[in-house]
């Protein structure tokens, strides 16, 4: 598995990255590897259902979580920006909308959901601290909330890349045009609400902005 890395453009990203580094608050591509991030079974198909069902631009995040068989549970979206890679943020806000839309799983011995995270950015496929960074803040959500820490995916001009898995594709992209919702496949079409452990209230606000 290999990657690639974009350097920092100007020398107050690599301040403020460097002190995100030192507390610990990123993970490098080899320690994302090494944490053994479940494979998706189809990351095209969550790729195009997440970009459907949020048209995500520029700084835009997507944290959605699925259920068996890869199905769409909830989603939100929201725009981060920080002029700062911290994980530390990035993880208060994904925790956030986390419990917003979905009860957590705490009590469960195992998780039995995952989380995935689409992040919409500039630049291109290779890894950036702030991939980094958004990657410490997801697995560390996950852990709060109960789930498994599924997929970290950027979204940008030349298309779409699972970091860790060396899979991607060209469309959708940062600058593609949503398909139509009901055009999307089948495990990202409407969600159904069934009652059972406040879920009904939380899928209400599945996709919420």
């Amino acid at each position: 598995m290999t990657f690639g890395f974009a350097p920092p453009s100007t020398t107050s990203l690599t301040m403020a990255t460097g002190r995100a580094s030192r507390h610990g608050r990123l993970l490098e591509p080899s320690e994302w590897t090494a944490s053994g991030v479940p494979l998706l079974r189809n990351p095209r198909e969550v790729v195009s259902g997440l970009h459907s069902r949020h048209s995500p631009g520029p700084s835009t995040a997507v944290i959605a979580v699925l259920g068996p068989e890869e199905r769409l549970v909830a989603s939100a979206s929201f725009v981060q920006r920080s002029t700062a890679a911290d994980g530390w943020e990035y993880r208060n806000a994904l925790l956030s909308r986390l419990r917003r839309v979905i009860p957590h799983d705490l009590r469960r011995r195992t998780p039995v959901r995952t989380a995935v995270l689409l992040f919409c950015r500039d630049g291109d496929e290779r890894w950036t601290e702030e991939d980094g960074a958004w990657m410490w803040g997801l697995r560390d959500a996950c852990t709060l909330h109960g789930l498994r820490c599924g997929a970290y995916i950027t979204l940008t001009r030349g298309g779409w890349q699972v970091l860790g898995e060396g899979r991607g594709g060209r469309s959708p992209s940062s600058e593609s045009r949503p398909e139509r919702l009901g055009d999307a496949p089948s495990e990202f079409g409407p969600l159904p609400l069934r009652s059972g452990g406040g879920a009904t209230e939380a899928l209400r606000r599945t996709a919420a902005r």
